[in-house]
């Protein structure tokens, strides 16, 4: 299993309804949040962020539209992903 640090993310267009991230990537490479969501669930790999010196763990979550993405840490899901930058 490999532990996979996330630097950034790409984002559905403005003009959309809710922020849905559509990829996430670091300087090694860039990921669909399904390959991303398919390899957690699978135990294939981890992914987390890193913002202020604090690690958040990137964990599934079941919404009411489907599955996204989301940070958790210290006890509490954030919005860690939503603030990187563009890929």
């Amino acid at each position: 299993m490999t532990d996979v640090q996330v630097t950034c993310i790409n984002k559905v267009p403005r003009e959309n309804k809710h922020e849905g991230i559509t990829h996430l990537g670091n300087s090694t490479g860039k990921w669909t949040r399904s390959q991303v969501i398919q390899w957690i669930e699978d135990g294939t790999n981890t992914f987390y962020t890193m913002v202020g010196g604090k690690r958040a763990n990137v964990l599934v979550v079941n919404g009411p539209n489907g599955k996204y993405v989301r940070t958790h840490a210290d006890g509490t899901y954030n919005d860690n992903l939503l603030a990187l930058t563009e890929c």
